[in-house]
């Protein structure tokens, strides 16, 4: 199966049914209890080693990745955790999981947290910062652990839109002290849903560990943990995910390698236009090449550049972030009417050690910048040179 553009299960095939065959003829569909050693472990291993990482976590979503990443480094009641202004809920959502409070701030025109704005929102309180791989492209590393390291901050890499990539030669969830994969339907390879924690440090993976398996106690594994047991939750997932992820990760290389050169071939014609921008990007060598970014002076120039896109039907989507409706701060009803709770009294909003204050305004910048942007998705099914006859089309 092959999507016609964006992220969606770029490759699934043979290989994964064959895997979920066996699973079916095993009669071992769980993980624990007889299915160690099996399609579970074996995608954790093959994982750890391409990331290039010592331990790793699956998980059944990004999100559940993200908690136990930001149980895993300790993040608890009153602490502040920065998270940029553009991403999915879930980043947000995850710090208020653990107790924390998100502290949201603007991106660049990289569409990746602005180091400047991290380093503004720094207060004694702050436990951790997000840098959130949007749509494949990589934060700016190098300045965030400097910040990091001045601050006393951990960094928690969500890498759940940029499975595989890089940051000046290093894989992503490798370069911070911990990191979370996302593997739904929408992702570089996916399992319908699933997730995955990645870390270097043994302290955070048993505490992700604990948390992501209520039943840790019980399992083989306990003896070897050196931290204390606490109440788990269930966020495991099943042999037949586990079939399917590890098919899926031995195409990993080959589908960003496709997407980088289908990218590549539009992006050497959109920069030949004296009319258009390339959005500045941290690292384009490392970046998974999911879609290509362009950069407008005003948010009606980026309109109707989009609209002439999409009516031209060249075999490619264009829009602008700022029309996304989901990833955008604007849109976390909950957050910004600090509702982190079910139940008020867990609401952790009551815990903030300072006046927090959410408003539709706070990140003007981000507003600007996602209203100029319009993004090209890469068209996985058309060879690179369709894809640069589809950007000649484009402009003109």
């Amino acid at each position: 199966m092959q999507s016609e553009g964006g992220c969606a299960m770029y490759e699934m095939g043979k290989a994964e049914l064959d895997a979920l065959k066996s699973v079916i003829k095993s009669g071992q569909t769980f993980r624990y209890r007889g299915g160690e050693g099996g399609w579970c472990d074996r995608f954790e291993t093959a994982l750890k080693k391409k990331i290039g990482v010592r331990y790793a976590v699956t998980t059944n979503s990004g999100t559940s990745a993200l908690i136990c990443a930001l149980a895993g480094i300790g993040v608890g009641p009153g602490d502040e955790v920065i998270v940029p202004a553009y991403t999915f809920m879930a980043s947000a959502i995850a710090v208020t999981a653990v107790g924390g409070i998100p502290i949201i701030v603007d991106i660049d025109e990289s569409l990746t947290i602005a180091p400047s704005a991290v380093e503004r929102a720094v207060t004694r309180y702050t436990k951790a910062v997000i840098p959130v791989h949007m749509n494949g492209r990589v934060c700016d590393m190098d300045a965030l652990r400097r910040l990091a390291g001045k601050h006393g901050m951990k960094i928690v890499e969500d890498a759940c839109q940029a499975v595989g990539g890089s940051y000046r030669g290093r894989r992503l969830t490798s370069i911070g002290d911990v990191g979370a994969f996302s593997f739904n339907h929408f992702k570089i390879i996916s399992c319908g849903e699933g997730g995955a924690v990645l870390t270097d440090d043994m302290k955070i993976y048993d505490r992700a560990l604990i948390l992501h398996d209520g039943g840790a106690v019980f399992r083989a594994y306990a003896d070897k943990l050196k931290t204390p047991f606490f109440a788990g939750m269930n966020f495991r997932v099943s042999e037949f995910q586990g079939a399917i992820l590890h098919e899926q990760l031995r195409r990993l290389d080959r589908i960003l390698a496709n997407l980088r050169a289908r990218q590549a071939a539009m992006t050497e014609v959109f920069a030949s236009s004296p009319n258009l921008r390339i959005s500045p990007n941290n690292d384009p060598a490392g970046d998974c090449g999911c879609c290509v970014s362009l950069t407008f002076g005003s948010g009606d120039e980026a309109k109707a550049f989009a609209e002439r896109v999409n009516s031209l039907k060249a075999g490619c989507g264009a829009g602008r972030p700022i029309d996304s409706g989901r990833h955008v701060y604007v849109n976390w009803e909950p957050i910004l009417k600090k509702q982190g709770s079910h139940n008020g009294k867990l609401n952790p909003f009551r815990w903030a050690r300072r006046k927090i204050e959410y408003g539709p305004d706070m990140c003007a910048r981000t507003l600007d910048i996602l209203a100029r942007t319009v993004m090209i998705g890469v068209p996985y099914g058309a060879t690179p040179a369709e894809c640069r006859r589809m950007a000649r089309r484009i402009i003109g």
